[in-house]
């Protein structure tokens, strides 16, 4: 029965971290999917929003900022505020650059914020990190606790998807796949490039920064490791081409797809010989790399692929039928 139990209360911690990436999937879905932001600094981001969970939700201690003890949800969207100003300010910077040199822009500013976390130890207790993070439903007993956690992440989840499906077939969702598709052609339809862009931008690093504070949450202590890149970054890239770009199922399903095979490896990678269990990072990033390799080929779009609304009846030159008299021609 043990055994069972514990296979269950793995089941949820899948569920869990899933959702946690698939909200973060979610955020890099509108900025890549939709408008073509190419942002490598979601790491960046996912931090600002950690550690203001953190920072705002935590008991007094001498060698952080904490004592402010806000309840979760308000923390939460104070990690969302943040992470969205921050984004506001990276992009009236960088939203001008394309492609590669967005990512070059985006990676630095990440850079810099993860060791402005690392170092400034008044703030943020340096490399030690912040703990004892409280967590919502923890005063309930296990396992409804856990149950009630995984509830909510999929609640958000579930909202944002339904917000995000909403904005993808209104008049804002198809600006920015013209953005995407032909930057010059919907400028020259009149559309404001840059703001759009801009827009796409602070919405994607607010949901990032929500992922953060699910993610301190769940973890209950937070350091510069948690926003590496390989996990911030690398693998919610990942996460989101091998689901399908530009398609919010395929964005769910990408996370908790990937994120089950990472789960996966780590059990593997633990019971090869030691001289290959000392390398088992690499040996990871190898399958997870062979895995998305195979999709790509298999199907370049993505497990799911986008799906473009239906245009409107008036822009297919669709007429309405004749209306009908009731008189007939003798």
């Amino acid at each position: 029965m043990e055994q069972y139990y514990g296979y269950f209360l793995y089941l949820l911690s899948l569920l869990t971290m899933g959702g946690i990436y698939a909200v973060l999937t979610l955020g890099l879905n509108v900025q890549w999917g939709f408008t073509g932001l190419f942002n490598a600094g979601i790491a960046g981001f996912f931090a600002v929003g950690a550690y203001v969970q953190a920072i705002l939700t935590t008991p007094i201690y001498a060698r952080h900022l904490g004592g402010y003890e806000w309840p979760i949800p308000l923390a939460m969207l104070a990690a969302m505020a943040l992470s969205a100003v921050v984004g506001y300010g990276v992009a009236k910077i960088c939203i001008r650059l394309r492609a590669d040199y967005l990512a070059i822009a985006t990676i630095g500013i990440a850079e810099i914020i993860r060791l402005v976390f690392k170092n400034e130890g008044w703030a943020t207790n340096g490399p030690r990190g912040i703990s004892q993070i409280p967590k919502a439903f923890e005063d309930l007993p296990q396992p409804w606790n856990t149950l009630a956690f995984v509830a909510m992440v999929l609640a958000i989840v579930m909202v944002i998807y339904l917000a995000l499906e909403r904005a993808r077939t209104a008049p804002w969702g198809r600006v920015m796949t013209a953005i995407r598709e032909n930057e010059a052609a919907a400028a020259a339809a009149g559309k404001n490039v840059e703001r759009f862009r801009l827009e796409s931008f602070v919405i994607g690093s607010a949901l990032m920064g929500l992922g953060g504070a699910l993610m301190a949450q769940y973890l209950k202590q937070i350091d510069p490791q948690v926003s590496d890149p390989l996990t911030a970054t690398f693998l919610v890239f990942v996460m989101l081409i091998a689901g399908g770009s530009a398609n919010n199922k395929g964005a769910i399903l990408g996370a908790m797809l990937m994120w089950t095979v990472w789960s996966a490896t780590e059990i593997l990678t633990s019971r090869l010989p030691d001289e290959f269990a000392i390398r088992s990072a690499y040996v990871r990033i190898f399958l997870i790399g062979l895995i998305l390799q195979f999709i790509l080929q298999r199907r370049p779009q993505g497990i799911l692929p986008e799906r473009r609304p239906k245009p409107h009846p008036r822009l297919r030159g669709d007429r309405a039928p004749a209306a009908n008299t009731g008189s007939t021609k003798q």
